[in-house]
């Protein structure tokens, strides 16, 4: 396990296009399908991560939280599933069902998906507002794993209520700290080498 954080993508940058399977439904979930919700969150996760193992409880949370209201949520793990089988597909499936998430969690093969996001942990969190502009980038809350500070979520639910509201960016904007995605040999993009 390498600590790694996020690269904090440039404020306002538009949210790239994807179409990836979703692991439970196996139906392809694209960035169209969030259209008309007043913010999407993209989050990148794995299952085998201790990082996303602290906060997963949290996350299936703020899926149930928000799931009737006006913002799109979708998770997606893009780490090499030779190398780490726990984040196979078969294996998202069962963790999804296991932590009921109420939102998709896609499989990026490809790892392209990641790469256009600058995506480099797992956590990594993104939220988009209504005209699909990046407003948020970085970390759910300060809680990390033995660190003793309580998963509250509270950043990332600051983010999406300023989202929703059309309000401007938050302005204090804290890097997400977690694993480093697991990129196929030579696959490693050139920013998560800075």
């Amino acid at each position: 396990m390498v600590l790694t954080s996020s690269t904090m993508l440039e404020l306002g940058t538009a949210a790239p296009d994807f179409l990836l399977p979703d692991v439970v439904s196996g139906k392809k979930t694209s960035l169209h399908e969030f259209s008309g919700q007043k913010a999407l969150v993209v989050m990148f996760i794995c299952r085998h991560c201790p990082y996303v193992q602290h906060v997963k409880a949290e996350l299936s949370k703020l899926g149930r939280d928000y799931q009737f209201s006006e913002v799109g949520i979708v998770a997606i793990s893009a780490n090499d599933a030779v190398n780490y089988p726990d984040d196979a597909p078969a294996s998202l499936k069962a963790f999804a069902k296991e932590e009921k998430f109420t939102f998709p969690l896609c499989y990026d093969e490809a790892q392209k998906t990641a790469m256009d996001y600058t995506a480099a942990c797992t956590p990594d969190f993104f939220v988009f507002s209504d005209m699909r502009k990046l407003v948020y980038r970085g970390q759910l809350d300060d809680s990390r794993p033995g660190n003793g500070k309580p998963v509250t979520g509270k950043d990332l639910r600051a983010a999406i209520d300023s989202a929703l509201e059309g309000k401007h960016p938050l302005p204090a904007q804290k890097a997400s700290m977690g694993c480093n995605i697991k990129w196929k040999k030579g696959q490693e993009p050139v920013y998560f080498s800075k």
